[in-house]
């Protein structure tokens, strides 16, 4: 796996050196379609819920602490990246007191939630095989760091054939759906209705 978790961290640094602390340096097309992935992402935290805290699984530069902090009143965000270029300018940009960034998450680390938006799309020159067995270790890290839910979106096998890139994977919500009700929690929500080519799940526990 080093090898192919290298090529990620290659493409998305490259991505940020092109475009700067943008989406598209993220490699999202625009705030709008960002902002609603992390609504989706997060409408699993009740907005007045009380101080928790939040592992973002491929931070970036930070864009979901800053949209955090309009949706939530007391949270600890801790951002995580495998691109130390990432760390680097999300460091630069927000530098709060309950926000820290860093490149390598230290075992028995616990979080009340852990999210990941868009990790799971970039699979390069992978195959489907490599790239499913590459989510799987992700997720099962996920659900052993968080004690109260976890959730991540996808790119959607429903998209429309036209649109799709090859350079791009596509899930079958079914199969995780599926998986994450056998292996993690009986309350499981997958979200497949919003205007993006693209599902959300959420494992609440």
């Amino acid at each position: 796996m080093s090898g192919l978790i290298k090529k990620i961290d290659e493409y998305y640094t490259g991505k940020l050196r092109e475009f700067g602390a943008t989406p598209k340096g993220v490699d999202w097309n625009s705030d709008e379609s960002q902002a609603l992935r992390f609504e989706k992402l997060l409408s699993f935290i009740k907005p007045d819920v009380p101080a928790f805290s939040l592992l973002d699984y491929g931070c970036g530069f930070g864009s979901m602490f800053q949209h955090m902090t309009e949706k939530f009143a007391s949270f600890n965000y801790t951002g995580f990246d495998i691109s130390a270029a990432m760390i680097e300018e999300a460091t630069k940009i927000f530098q709060r007191a309950n926000a820290h960034w860093i490149s390598v998450i230290v075992p028995g680390s616990l979080f009340d939630y852990v999210i990941a938006s868009g990790v799971f799309n970039v699979k390069l020159q992978h195959s489907e095989a490599e790239w499913i067995e590459y989510m799987h270790q992700v997720i099962h890290e996920m659900n052993a760091v968080s004690t109260k839910g976890f959730a991540f979106n996808v790119l959607s096998k429903y998209s429309d054939e036209d649109k799709r890139k090859d350079y791009l994977h596509y899930a079958n919500p079914n199969y995780w759906f599926d998986f994450c009700k056998k292996n993690y929690s009986a309350k499981v929500a997958l979200l497949h209705d919003y205007p993006l080519y693209e599902f959300t799940l959420q494992v609440i526990k």
